[in-house]
């Protein structure tokens, strides 16, 4: 696995890719890389004839300046995961070698970045799609691959393609889990052992609330039922439970008025002061 850590050097390898026609998988990350991340790695392996993850703690994104401070790095470690899954480059640049000059660019993504996430973390969608055109631009994936963890994300981008024209495939794949449920996170590390014990009623109260739905709740009112519970356990703090349209990330007030894709519930809780995020198909 060669670490590329300057732009220019990224360009060659993949001009030298493209011109042998071979296909590129993207894996973007932030870094502090775990199981979950390994998923998407293998998956754009199989996939792919050349792998390329990003290792980039990306600080237009980050609309709180301790978040990003605290925010896990641990690229020696980061390294040995994916020279074992076998990854072709690895390109971990500096902050300057990525934005030589301020990023200004304002995208217009649309209802889909305006609730949830969107909503608590002003500015937050923007920076995502900033940093990964940039990484399209640089890398011309055949493939990309994200998380589902992260699933209004995931809309997020595909609006961004379809802005930018990029001519790629997203592909989403599943929320990997701890044995206990927790969804894996990068930020599962800052947890004390403490709130980790409490962390997976998170999942185990998103479960419940497929029972709620099955006693002809309404999605609004299983949302408000599930914020209410997750709130009433002992260190646990909801920001938000939304039941949305799982393409328009739009809330939903009756089961039969999503879309094709069904509904999606979406909760961001802080345990111990950490925030998680976490969903749930219905």
């Amino acid at each position: 696995m060669e670490i590329i850590r300057i732009v220019k050097r990224l360009g060659e390898v993949v001009d030298s890719a493209l011109q042998s026609q071979q296909t590129i998988g993207l894996v973007p990350t932030m870094g502090a890389l775990h199981a979950g991340h390994r998923s998407l790695v293998e998956r754009a392996r199989v996939e792919n004839d050349i792998v390329i993850v990003s290792v980039f703690v990306n600080p237009t994104q980050f609309n709180n300046p301790d978040d990003l401070r605290t925010y896990p790095r641990t690229e020696e470690a980061d390294c040995r995961m994916l020279e074992a899954c076998n990854v072709d480059y690895a390109f971990i640049p500096s902050v300057e070698e990525v934005y030589p000059e301020a990023d200004t660019r304002v995208f217009d993504l649309g209802p889909v970045a305006e609730v949830m996430e969107g909503a608590m973390r002003p500015g937050h969608f923007n920076g995502v799609a900033q940093i990964v055109s940039k990484l399209f631009a640089l890398t011309k994936p055949t493939r990309a691959y994200f998380g589902e963890k992260d699933f209004q994300q995931i809309a997020v981008i595909k609006r961004m393609v379809e802005l930018e024209g990029f001519k790629l495939e997203i592909v989403p794949c599943p929320i990997v889990r701890e044995a206990d449920g927790l969804a894996m996170s990068s930020r599962n590390v800052r947890l004390t052992p403490e709130a980790r014990a409490i962390a997976p009623q998170i999942r185990a109260l998103l479960l419940a609330s497929l029972d709620l739905k099955a006693k002809e709740m309404s999605p609004i009112e299983v949302a408000t039922a599930t914020e209410t519970a997750i709130n009433a356990t002992e260190g646990l703090e909801a920001e938000y439970f939304q039941i949305v349209d799982a393409l328009t990330m739009q809330a939903v007030t009756r089961w039969g008025d999503a879309g094709s894709e069904g509904c999606v519930g979406c909760a961001t809780v802080y345990c111990g002061g950490v925030r998680l995020i976490d969903n749930i198909r219905y």
